[in-house]
């Protein structure tokens, strides 16, 4: 009776094995169709003329080498079809903008990704001249 159990439980495992190896790979080979909207983070209008860089990611959490450049419109958008499922790195740069960067899970059939950028911040520097009072300009934010 107990070794009818364990062989029960024994082959509960594998098959659980089996489903969680199945799904893992049913995502391989899957492609999404992605849109890009890139905006002005003050205002909400549109970015043309963006850069979109797409690098995929490796299961180690590595870029790899393989990789594209899109550009967005007169309406800040843009579109790509055919990425792989998983991790997919984008980075936006745009002239008066701060660079944007993050990685995002594609994991369905579309989707559609917004990004808002954001103007450059002031910066502070120990090297400012100090004013007529003597102390040192506060920093810009």
């Amino acid at each position: 009776m107990k070794l009818a159990c364990v062989l029960l439980a024994g082959v509960a495992a594998l098959v659980l094995l089996g489903a969680l190896v199945a799904s893992d790979k049913k995502d391989e080979g899957l492609e999404s169709s992605v849109s890009f909207v890139v905006l002005k983070d003050d205002s909400g209008k549109p970015i043309r003329n963006a850069a979109v860089i797409l690098h995929p990611v490796d299961k180690k959490g590595k870029q790899t080498k393989a990789g594209f450049e899109l550009k967005t419109d007169l309406d800040g958008k843009t579109h790509f079809d055919g990425i792989p499922y998983g991790v997919l790195r984008i980075q936006v740069i745009a002239p008066g903008f701060q660079t944007f960067g993050y990685d995002y899970t594609i994991g369905q059939a579309s989707q559609e990704i917004t990004i808002r950028l954001k103007r450059p911040q002031g910066q502070y520097s120990i090297y400012d001249k100090p004013d007529a009072s003597g102390s040192a300009p506060a920093p810009q934010h």
